[in-house]
């Protein structure tokens, strides 16, 4: 897909709008996060969504070479944060 330039207008408030056609191809609705970095070119602005899910890729990526499931991932989460309130607190978190 070629670049394709839009001016639009900084407003007082250093607000921009993206315009309805870019919006559109990025799935970008009223209330979306976006996350927005500095470049050496510019600024580059990523639809939240997409880099959460790269992250997520990412993870479960580490996690297949590893060996590991998600599930097993969170089963361990689960069985160290047991582990912690019974060293800190003295409290059997089965009967939490």
């Amino acid at each position: 897909m070629a670049a394709q330039t839009h001016l639009v207008r900084v407003q007082e408030k250093g607000q921009v709008t993206l315009p309805a056609t870019i919006r559109q191809r990025l799935g970008l609705k009223k209330g979306d996060l976006v996350a927005v970095m500095q470049t050496d070119e510019g600024v580059l602005i990523t639809p939240q969504a997409a880099v959460a899910m790269k992250a997520l890729d990412r993870i479960g990526e580490a996690l297949r070479e590893q060996g590991l499931s998600l599930e097993e991932l969170i089963e361990s989460g689960r069985a160290e944060r047991d582990d912690l309130i019974r060293e800190l607190y003295g409290l059997d978190p089965d009967t939490l």
